[in-house]
């Protein structure tokens, strides 16, 4: 399960060392993870990361698929997590380690930056290929953190970006060595500590005030 550490003035969430899928008590750990980030006072930043093989794989659908009757409410707790990590008072930067797959690969576009790991894994949107269409809080999340084109590609044709080519695409600021991964990461979240609070929740809610109000969407999160 998800455990969140302070290294002083950044947090760190560990993500897990397993898949780390959307189970619905691991949205609930993150979630938790994220009000005592943003209850905190003083400079902060967060970092979130992984151990192993995968950053997140994204939905779990083997979950879902015995919990059908649940989609909706399950849909809406996913939407909350993208909204509520997109308009943190904090600077984030995702540490992607391992591979970065689906809602996975969306909950680190909801960061405000990106490291990736250059050599190993793979940053994919798979939605187009296991038949699984974007919700528009989905679709509004990815299209509002990339440039058009890059959108476009990654959705449509749900190609695998390793990580130099993630960070030429804009996917990700950084592309880097496995052991520098979560520390250029901290790196960057520290030089950003100081711009904690209430000015930095204000730009990113207006900044992304339509994909909010998307993600919001609690009475079609279908579409």
């Amino acid at each position: 399960m998800p455990s969140l550490d302070r290294q002083d003035n950044v947090f760190v969430l560990d993500l897990g060392d397993g898949e780390n899928r959307f189970h619905p008590d691991w949205i609930a750990a993150v979630g938790a993870a994220l009000e005592e980030v943003e209850k905190a006072e003083g400079p902060r930043a967060l970092v979130t990361a992984a151990t192993g093989k995968f950053y997140s794989n994204g939905l779990d659908l083997d979950w879902l698929f015995a919990h059908a009757d649940q989609y909706h409410d399950y849909v809406v707790s996913v939407h909350e997590l993208f909204a509520r990590l997109l308009s943190l008072p904090v600077v984030t930067v995702a540490a992607l380690q391992g591979h970065t797959f689906a809602a996975g690969a969306m909950f680190s576009l909801a960061h405000d930056f990106r490291v990736m790991r250059a050599d190993r894994g793979f940053w994919c949107l798979p939605e187009a290929d296991i038949d699984i269409p974007f919700t528009p809080g989905m679709a509004a999340l990815i299209q509002s953190r990339l440039a058009p084109q890059t959108a476009h590609e990654a959705m449509v044709t749900a190609r695998r970006y390793g990580g130099a080519d993630a960070a030429a695409a804009g996917i990700v600021d950084r592309a880097v060595a496995e052991d520098a991964v979560r520390s250029t990461a901290v790196e960057i979240a520290r030089a950003q500590a100081g711009k904690a609070g209430g000015t930095l929740a204000t730009i990113k809610a207006r900044m992304y005030a339509p994909t909010l109000a998307t993600l919001h969407d609690t009475a079609a999160p279908l579409g």
